[in-house]
């Protein structure tokens, strides 16, 4: 083959990757006059053909670029990928993989049969002044996801499954002999099989009936279903999990041994699985010996066994409003690996020497076993806090004693450069048939940061220890090894642009931020969250800082903990309930035994995978709360809350009721006295005549105007409050009116166990 010549046509096919073109075509663009010369652009054409870069078209002689063999040396600037995020409407954006580049927008019939999440080629248009980048899609790379769930809407010979997603635009297409027998009106899980060229729909097939829509277990199996976790255990797992023994006396015999040792859990009321305990003791010396032992899950999960590989898949658990998704099978999670009062359990723990000034004076990492003395929950260890009174039991009197260091822990973890962001959690009081009849917030309290603070000493001890060059730990007294694979919890330092904003946008507020080192910064946003707390602004700084944060990951690759401000941090305190955690032990325990370094391509790929469906679980979850908010609106149809608006963008504004963050959309078309736009800078809606402004964090009444409990979506209308509260008038509304582009999405509260999220 003429590599030059094949180079040559490949870009013209490249640079116009819809048309397709004969030969004579490709012969007159490449300038292939003589007769030799045309039969030269025949031969290399077809040689292209049988090679696959080249697809024949519908018609006869045509042929088109396969989007596969596109690649950097034929387009190095015209052609990028990236992730796409699909918008209602059918407009959707490419994030580029490219860090920094800028999101490239796609109009509609350019999107070429790509899905919300899918990976994608993108070939980039002609910059147009004034306007964003835009593209069109060539190559659907690899779909994010095949199952869908939504409702069947039924004819005679075939059928169409609507989504319940806002992100999936099209209908997925079933023949009638493919509906496994589901009714119309049925809600359904459907994996999609097909998506021919010229098809304006996908193909599809029914592969789970979940039922009637509106029914609580079936919209919650749907939300499951939606984020592709599993709905049930294999039987394979579950017969593993069955055949699981009980410790010999001689494993029990060879761990250090803490059952004579004070011993306790603190979880939320409900829990069931208690993956972490607490030891206390006084030493000779006057120091004070506290031991974190965490259920030893690796003894009884093994690489590559089948409960293990289903866990893998899973990557957590799921907590739904109404229920947990757990990540091991029920015998593991709530029995054998669960630290329950009374009975002898096998443990991985971090034991630490402690000073009375929280300063660790030595850490001992091993199997251990142990016997818990109490099962509490934080209510009743917050009375003992609160009281500051022991009621004689060794277990009242270690609290009191460890509430003193973690006291000391916390205030010296902000003064290094920690971020207190306190994320509110959304509970619901349900009724026996599931059914919300009460909506709170859930506060945090001191028996809380107890458990978070040797939580967090646990896990920063275990990282460090792998990751420091110096420093001896552990029974094999090995040095730890920066250069060993290892996975770490890594959070990196915030968008340099989005924080300009931020800082920009609180001075206009009157609160000043220094930016001018890491540690400087933090305390900046500690002093701003101090002084704004209880004023009006306080939910929409909030707010704003958070989404300026970048988001936590799992890596081989340790940059850091920016929020905790822990030059080294993994996650070691729940391998019942997270996968990274369990990878973190075995990790572990091979190099406390002097193994070698694990294969570091490999363990990067298992973060991936475990960041993923971390990301999947929480999202499940704040859309369960969506769904459990619209549920208790339901029937308040024409009731007035007080609330704070929570976004802006140009299609409304979003607020949250006081009290419970139930949230719903204000239309801007329903604000009927003036012409709102949004000024995107400052987070706010001007009117254009009256200057008039709902700005984030304002505080209104609104009316619930309607619920739709399939879309998870509620309405309000305003309550103008002409005689107690008017809107405020922006200042300088004029200026403020010129920037009216895109929306600014509302956010409400995240639901899930907070103790050990970070």
């Amino acid at each position: 083959m003429n590599e030059q010549l094949a180079k040559q046509i490949l870009k013209i096919f490249a640079n116009n990757p819809f048309d397709a073109y004969n030969h004579k075509q490709i012969a007159s663009r490449v300038g292939a006059n003589s007769k030799a010369e045309r039969q030269e652009v025949i031969r290399t054409m077809q040689q292209l053909a049988e090679e696959k870069h080249l697809v024949e078209d519908d018609h006869k002689g045509k042929f088109k670029i396969n989007p596969k063999s596109i690649n950097d040396d034929l387009m190095p600037h015209n052609y990028v990928t990236g992730t796409i995020d699909m918008k209602q409407g059918g407009k959707a954006y490419v994030i580029p993989d490219e860090e920094g580049r800028e999101d490239i927008q796609i109009a509609p019939n350019n999107t070429r049969h790509a899905l919300h999440g899918d990976t994608v080629k993108v070939l980039m248009f002609p910059q147009r002044k004034m306007h964003k980048p835009e593209g069109q899609v060539v190559e659907i790379i690899k779909r994010a996801k095949t199952h869908f769930v939504g409702v069947i809407q039924r004819q005679e010979r075939f059928a169409f499954m609507v989504s319940d997603s806002r992100t999936m635009q099209v209908d997925i297409f079933i023949h009638i002999d493919d509906l496994a027998g589901a009714e119309n009106g049925e809600k359904v899980l459907v994996e999609m099989i097909d998506w021919p060229e010229r098809m304006n729909n996908p193909v599809g097939r029914v592969i789970k009936r979940l039922g009637k829509p509106g029914d609580n277990n079936v919209e919650m199996q749907s939300i499951l279903a939606e984020y592709d976790f599993p709905l049930d255990f294999p039987k394979e797992v579950e017969e593993e999990a069955k055949k699981i023994k009980k410790p010999t006396k001689k494993e029990m015999a060879s761990r250090r041994d803490f059952r004579d040792v004070t011993t306790f859990t603190i979880d939320p009321a409900d829990a069931k699985d208690f993956d972490d305990a607490l030891s206390f003791r006084e030493l000779p010396n006057g120091h004070i010996e506290v031991g974190v032992h965490i259920a030893d899950v690796s003894y009884y999960v093994k690489p590559g066994s089948t409960i293990d590989r289903e866990a893998y898949t899973r990557g957590t658990s799921v907590y739904l409003v109404d229920r947990t998704i757990p990540m091991l099978p029920e015998k593991l999670c709530n029995e054998v690996c669960s630290l329950r009062q009374d009975e002898e359990k096998l443990c991985f723990s971090v034991v630490l020497e402690m000073d009375s000034k929280a300063k660790v004076h030595k850490t001992w990492m091993g199997k251990t076993v142990i016997c818990s003395n109490r099962r509490m929950a934080y209510e009743e260890a917050q009375e003992i806090i609160e009281s500051g009174i022991s009621d004689g039991t060794a277990v009242a009197t270690a609290i009191l004693r460890l509430h003193a260091l973690a006291t000391i822990l916390r205030n010296q973890r902000y003064k290094s450069g920690a971020i207190n962001f306190e994320t509110q959690e959304v509970k619901f009081q349900l009724d026996e048939n599931a059914k919300p009849i009460g909506v709170y917030i859930k506060e945090s309290k001191e028996a809380n940061w107890l458990i978070e603070e040797f939580m967090l000493l646990a896990n920063r001890s275990v990282a460090e220890y792998i990751g420091k060059p110096s420093g001896k730990s552990g029974k094999s007294g090995k040095t730890g090894a920066p250069s060993r694979t290892f996975v770490y919890r890594v959070h990196d330092e915030p968008n340099p642009e989005k924080l300009n904003t931020f800082v920009e946008f609180v001075a206009k507020l009157g609160f000043s931020m220094k930016t001018s080192s890491r540690k400087a910064l933090a305390e900046s946003y500690n002093r701003l969250f101090e002084n704004i707390a209880g004023r009006g602004e306080e939910h929409m700084v909030d707010t704003i800082a958070i989404r300026t944060m970048s988001k936590a990951y799992y890596s081989t690759e340790n940059i850091g903990h920016y929020g905790l401000a822990f030059p080294y941090y993994t996650h070691f305190t729940s391998p019942i309930r997270r996968y990274p955690d369990l990878m973190v032990h075995r990790l572990l325990e091979r190099y406390l035994e002097g193994g070698s370094s694990a294969k570091k391509d490999e363990y990067e790929d298992y973060c991936k995978h475990c960041s993923i469906m971390e990301k999947k679980a929480a999202d499940a979850e704040r859309t369960s709360v969506k769904y459990k908010q619209a549920e208790f609106l339901a029937d308040k149809l024409g009731q007035v809350f007080p609330a704070l608006i929570s976004g802006v963008s140009k299609w409304g504004i979003y607020a949250e009721i006081e009290g419970n963050k139930c949230e719903g959309m204000i239309p801007i078309g329903s604000l009927k006295d003036d012409y709102y736009m949004l000024d995107e800078d400052n987070y706010q809606v001007i009117g254009r005549r009256n200057g008039r402004c709902y700005k984030l964090g304002y505080p209104v009444h609104i009316r619930v105007r309607k619920v739709d409990l399939l879309k998870k979506q509620i309405d309000f209308d305003l309550v103008e409050e002409e005689a107690q509260n008017p809107a405020p008038k922006a200042k300088n509304s004029r200026k403020n009116r010129k920037n009216s582009k895109t929306g600014i999405p509302g956010k409400s509260g995240k639901a899930g166990k907070n103790k050990k999220k970070r």
